[in-house]
C-alpha cells in the first residue's frame, strides 16, 4: 500500500478492496476469530442482521449482513452477506456451519424462527432461544395460549431497571409443560423443551410524557432447560448485538454513511470495521470512546501497535 510518493491514495485503497474476494476475506476473518475464541461452550451467541445503507447504487440494493456476536467477549465472531433482509433465513445456517457453536446458546429474533434453523442449531450440538411472531401463526397462537390462563402459576422472574428517563420492569415466565400444544406442532420444532414469555412494562418518569406506561409481551421457544431468571438474562443479553455492535458501527464508524459500493468493496470494508471493532473492544486501558480510540490509533503508532497485538496492552 506504500509507494515512493507516500501512502496510497483513496482511489487505490478503494480499488484494492473492491477487487478482493469477499468470501475469502470473510473466511479469513472467521478463521482469525475462531483462534481468538476457540471454545464457545456455555457462551451466548446472538445472531442478527444489519444493512449497510450507504452501499446502494442505482438498481443495486444496500448489502445486508448477518453477524454472530460473542455476548461475553463483546466481539463479532463472523458474518455472511445476504442478497436481501429476507434471505437471513438461508444465511443463518451458512453462518452456523462456519462456527463451532457446540455447547453454546444461540439467540435469534423472529426472522430466524424456522424449522431448518433450529434443526441446524441442534445438529451443531448447541441450544437455541428463538423469538416467535406471526411469521409462524400456528406456533405463535399455541405459545400465547399457554400463558393466557396460567401465567401466574408458572415459574417467573422479575427485574426492574431505571435509566434514560424511564423505569422498565421485565417479567419472565417459563412454561415447562408443553403437552397442551398440538403434538404435531410441538414435534415439528427439533429439541423444543421450554416456551418463554417476557412481559416488559415501561413507565416514563421524565419529560412531557411523564407517567405514560406501555406493556409488551414477547414469546420464545427454546431447547434449554433453564430457570426463569436465566431466561430473563439471556433474552435481554441478546440485544447486545444491537447496542454494542450495530449501534457502535453506525455511531463510531459511520457505517450507514459509507458510500463504498464498487465490486466487493462494501462487504470487505464491513469486515474491516468489525475487525477494528473487535480490536478496540480488547483495549480496557481507559474510558475513551470508540471514536476517540480510532483517532488515537491514527495519531499514535505505539497505540496502533498495541491494538494490533504487536506491543503488550
Amino acid at each position: 500500500m506504500f509507494c515512493g510518493a507516500g501512502i496510497a491514495s483513496h482511489d487505490t485503497f478503494s480499488r484494492v478492496f473492491s477487487l478482493l474476494d469477499a468470501n475469502q476475506f470473510e473466511a479469513c476473518f472467521m478463521g482469525w476469530m475462531q483462534q481468538l475464541c476457540p471454545q464457545l461452550k456455555e457462551q451466548l451467541i446472538p445472531i442478527d442482521g444489519k444493512s449497510v445503507r450507504g452501499s446502494h447504487d442505482g438498481m443495486q440494493a444496500a448489502i445486508h449482513l448477518v453477524s454472530a456476536w460473542h455476548s461475553q467477549a463483546g466481539v463479532v465472531l463472523g458474518q455472511v452477506k445476504t442478497a436481501a433482509k429476507s434471505n437471513e433465513i438461508t444465511a443463518i445456517p451458512e453462518l452456523l456451519d462456519a462456527l463451532d457453536v457446540q455447547g453454546a446458546t444461540v439467540t435469534i429474533d423472529a426472522m430466524g424462527c424456522q424449522h431448518a434453523i433450529v434443526e441446524k442449531i441442534v445438529q451443531k450440538k448447541a441450544d437455541y432461544i428463538v423469538a416467535v411472531k406471526d411469521n409462524q401463526p400456528s406456533l405463535a397462537q399455541a405459545v400465547a395460549s399457554l400463558f393466557d390462563a396460567s401465567a401466574d402459576s408458572l415459574e417467573q422472574n422479575t427485574t426492574t431497571d431505571k435509566g434514560h428517563g424511564r423505569i422498565e420492569t421485565r417479567r419472565c415466565v417459563v412454561a415447562p409443560d408443553l403437552s397442551a400444544m398440538p403434538t404435531s406442532l410441538r414435534q415439528s420444532w427439533t429439541g423444543l423443551r421450554r416456551v418463554v414469555m417476557v412481559e416488559s412494562t415501561r413507565e416514563v418518569i421524565n419529560g412531557k410524557n411523564k407517567g405514560q406506561c406501555s406493556t409488551e409481551r414477547r414469546y420464545y421457544i427454546s431447547s434449554l432447560q433453564a430457570s426463569a431468571s436465566e431466561f430473563n438474562a439471556k433474552v435481554r443479553a441478546h440485544w447486545g448485538i444491537e447496542n454494542s455492535c450495530h449501534w457502535v458501527l453506525d455511531m463510531a464508524f459511520d457505517e450507514d454513511d459509507c458510500r463504498i459500493r464498487k465490486g466487493d468493496g462494501a462487504q470487505n470494508f464491513a469486515v474491516l470495521r468489525r475487525m477494528a471493532l473487535n480490536l478496540i473492544k480488547q483495549d480496557k486501558s481507559g474510558k475513551t470512546s470508540f471514536r476517540g480510540k480510532r483517532m488515537k490509533a491514527g495519531w499514535s503508532p505505539d497505540y496502533l501497535q498495541t491494538l494490533l497485538g504487536l506491543r503488550p496492552l
